[in-house]
């Protein structure tokens, strides 16, 4: 048996493709276009690692695809490919129209030829794990309720709406053709191999550096932080216990402001790597023109995932930030091979 895994060489899909094999799961197919945010260094730990199988390539190569579903026969699909900064698509938003819809609809393209294919045995135990956002629901004011899987669509940005339209194509599938599919929704990532254009590794690299640690607006925007470790652990029990055609979301009961989040992660670093001079990396801290059409929080309701599934995540907001900043600290070869030029000029045009 075999799992197909789409953008494995990106942060969530490299940290679940890691995890996966950690625990002696069956073996992996995994298919990255490698574009900026898509680096093998994530997966260097998997050299040599007779499970698992690289293919470069595009999801809106349909033939491609087919090609490596019918060669392999996964038991699964988990669909963690997407442009998904929400700064890129207010910028370039084509590219999130032709990977987060056209590449999403030629996968599930791809999946339902295959799955015709199956016989009876085979349709049963398959799945197609669609990885989505909460930034489909939109904005939430401080008194709203959390974001439930019955909460209405509304989304604000390039980005969160091309994932929104991914969303309903996947339903649609399920309902016409019956594909097997689970959905899920997470809130905020963040923890090892994260790309340094968000917000705590990108305080996290400046800081270190002597950089501004640019915050939007008045920084009071509220943000639901999951560590990547829980979201992976959460994606492996909606695959193996999870209701077909349902969506499921993924939170981890971390809801802060920006502006604090900035702070803790200072305060950590104060510790950890104290600054030559002594004096507190908050000092670093400038505020910049906020991002248009800015969501203002996003918080998640997770009791349907603990109810039916049995999922809780295992970090503490505290023990998940000092994880992080230790990697990053512990693994400084790949943050400087990964800021190159070409990023270093995509930072300074968004935060000037």
């Amino acid at each position: 048996m075999t799992i197909f895994v789409t953008g494995g060489a990106g942060f969530i899909g490299a940290n679940f493709v890691i995890d996966w094999l950690a625990a002696g799961h069956e073996p992996v197919v995994n298919l990255d276009k490698l574009t900026y945010a898509g680096n093998l260094e994530n997966l260097v730990s998997l050299k040599g690692n007779k499970k698992h199988v690289f293919v470069q390539g595009d999801i809106c190569d349909q033939g491609l695809v087919e090609k490596l579903l019918a060669e392999h026969q996964p038991r699964a699909v988990i669909n963690f490919a997407a442009e998904s900064h929400v700064d890129r698509s207010i910028h370039a938003p084509e590219d999130f129209i032709q990977t987060n819809i056209v590449g999403t609809f030629r996968l599930l393209e791809a999946v339902r030829a295959q799955f015709a294919k199956m016989n009876d045995a085979q349709k049963s135990a398959f799945r197609f794990l669609h990885v989505s956002t909460d930034e489909v629901y939109g904005s939430l004011s401080l008194t709203d309720p959390a974001f439930a899987e019955t909460k209405r669509y509304e989304p604000n940005s390039p980005y969160s709406a091309s994932k929104a339209a991914s969303d309903h194509l996947v339903r649609a599938y399920h309902h016409t053709y019956g594909l097997p599919v689970v959905t899920t929704n997470c809130s905020n990532n963040y923890g090892p191999y994260q790309f340094p254009e968000k917000l705590i590794p990108l305080i996290i690299h400046n800081a270190l550096v002597g950089k501004p640690l640019p915050i939007y607006g008045d920084g009071q925007q509220i943000r639901d932080w999951l560590y990547v470790g829980d979201h992976c652990s959460a994606i492996r029990a909606v695959l193996e216990r999870g209701r077909l055609g349902e969506v499921y979301n993924i939170g981890g009961d971390n809801e802060r402001a920006n502006l604090d989040t900035v702070k803790a992660l200072c305060a950590i670093l104060d510790i950890a790597r104290p600054r030559s001079d002594c004096k507190a990396y908050a000092d670093q801290m400038t505020f910049v023109n906020d991002r248009p059409g800015h969501d203002r929080r996003y918080a998640i309701d997770a009791r349907k995932i603990i109810a039916e599934v049995g999922w809780r995540p295992a970090e503490t907001p505290e023990s998940g930030f000092h994880k992080t900043v230790k990697w990053y600290l512990d693994n400084d070869a790949w943050v400087k091979n990964v800021t190159s030029g070409t990023y270093r000029n995509w930072v300074a045009q968004q935060y000037q």
